[in-house]
């Protein structure tokens, strides 16, 4: 083996035995363009009934009113807000990780790149959903939206709700131009092996590439300054979303530690779910090959790594508020642990805290179910955490006149699960419609095959 060869073996390139032409990654990966199996039909028609139950839900709540929610004074953010935020943090990890791992050259970056900014781009298609929901009269969301108007009716700029839409919104503009444009090659190569319809969908979404130097010289330069921009704006509209709380007075809430904490988390449970949507995609569609145990290894050194930051970022905001000296701030911390939500801060604690130390073992990081179960835990325990957030602080503030118990409705929860069936189902339209694993850049870290033909002789 070539000193060149064995230094991309040892950051983690492919060198699967059965890959030793570059077609072969064109035959493997637009091979899951095609007829899929019983597996993504089953998970489809599993992913549609969530759907028919989120939309129904959401329904019956315009038809009845924000009133069938758990919703109520003092907790006037409950699930809704706890599962905007959590999309928020997914859609946030999927790009970071993309464009932080292209900045800093990781080969490994290759084979996961695509799913994670997939799952970015749906995620925030997903979270967009949480503040036209929690809104309740759905048409009249388009008061968040600053546009000239002859009644001079204008947004409150000091509302949470209206930094979410411009963060959100800039930020969906932003992922999903830098995901299009890393598909434009792929989508060429598809085009060039597609028959009818599909060919002429290719056809207008491949832009007329061609895979000219020019094209090639600007694709690079283009895709490397969306990569620079991408970078800051995760980091700064995470920190946004975030100041929804800690701009506020609430125990527990106003904290300067909020933002690093967010996008700590933000990456944490980000890297969680892709592992949680590649290990069935591996599975389905036999790409055992490109989604190596190296590429899982590494994701799970970065969960283990964020999950150290947000378990320091626990720990801190308990001894902050036992060193503060600020009864009302010891009480609300007091009773996270151990009021009437004990059960959910428990959860949160355990899932980010304790499970992910299984990744300390080179065992449990190359096993593969292992690895997915984990992936499983950190969702949950993620969602917790934005859930001990929002409820803890709001139903336990300074007056005790004030203090009251928020139980989340049906319809609330019917709405929370349906969102991830929103997002299953366009995942899995995702990996019919575009190669799913990035195929231009999986050749540039593969060892080079006249060099690896000639070693066999």
């Amino acid at each position: 083996m070539s000193v060149a060869t064995k230094d991309r073996t040892a950051r983690g390139a492919l060198t699967h035995p059965d890959l030793t032409r570059l077609d072969d990654v064109n035959r493997d990966v637009l091979n899951v363009l095609k007829t899929p199996g019983k597996g993504w039909w089953a998970m489809l028609l599993i992913s549609l009934a969530g759907v028919g139950m989120f939309l129904g839900a959401w329904g019956w709540q315009m038809y009845r009113g924000l009133g069938v929610s758990g919703l109520n004074s003092p907790v006037g953010w409950g699930v809704y807000i706890t599962t905007f935020v959590f999309w928020v943090g997914i859609a946030h990890s999927g790009t970071l990780i993309s464009a932080i791992l292209f900045l800093f050259r990781a080969p490994w970056r290759q084979s996961i790149y695509r799913a994670a900014e997939a799952m970015t781009v749906f995620a925030v298609m997903t979270a967009g959903l949480f503040p036209l929901i929690h809104v309740g009269r759905l048409w009249h969301a388009y008061w968040l939206i600053p546009y000239p108007n002859s009644r001079f009716l204008w947004p409150n700029f000091k509302s949470p709700l209206v930094w979410d839409v411009f963060a959100v919104t800039t930020y969906f503009t932003v992922s999903a131009v830098f995901f299009y444009l890393g598909t434009i090659p792929d989508v060429a190569a598809a085009r060039d092996r597609a028959t009818g319809l599909r060919k002429k969908l290719y056809q207008v979404m491949s832009l007329g590439w061609q895979g000219t130097d020019r094209q090639w010289h600007h694709f690079g330069k283009a895709y490397i300054f969306l990569a620079a921009l991408a970078t800051p704006l995760v980091l700064s509209v995470h920190s946004v979303v975030s100041w929804d709380f800690a701009m506020s007075i609430v125990p527990g809430w106003h904290a300067t530690i909020f933002a690093p904490y967010f996008v700590a988390g933000a990456i944490f449970s980000g890297v969680g779910m892709v592992i949680t949507l590649t290990v069935p995609l591996r599975k389905i569609f036999g790409l055992e090959a490109y989604l190596t145990t190296k590429h899982f290894d590494a994701m799970a050194k970065l969960c283990l790594l964020t999950s150290m930051i947000v378990l320091y970022a626990y720990l801190s905001e308990f001894f902050m508020a036992w060193y503060s000296g600020e009864e009302i701030e010891r009480t609300a911390f007091w009773n996270r642990l151990f009021g009437d939500y004990w059960w959910a801060t428990w959860t949160m604690l355990t899932c980010n805290g304790l499970v992910p130390v299984m990744l300390w073992f080179k065992r449990v990081r190359h096993s593969i179910p292992a690895l997915f179960v984990i992936s499983i835990f950190i969702n949950i325990g993620m969602w917790f955490e934005r859930f001990v957030i929002v409820v803890t602080s709001l139903h336990h503030e300074y007056e005790p006149f004030a203090w009251g118990i928020y139980r989340p409705s049906t319809t609330e929860m019917m709405i929370m699960v349906g969102s991830f069936a929103w997002f299953g189902f366009w995942f899995l339209l995702f990996t019919r419609l575009i190669p799913p694993i990035a195929i231009q850049e999986l050749k540039e870290v593969m060892p080079p095959p006249m060099r690896k033909q000639k070693e066999a002789h």
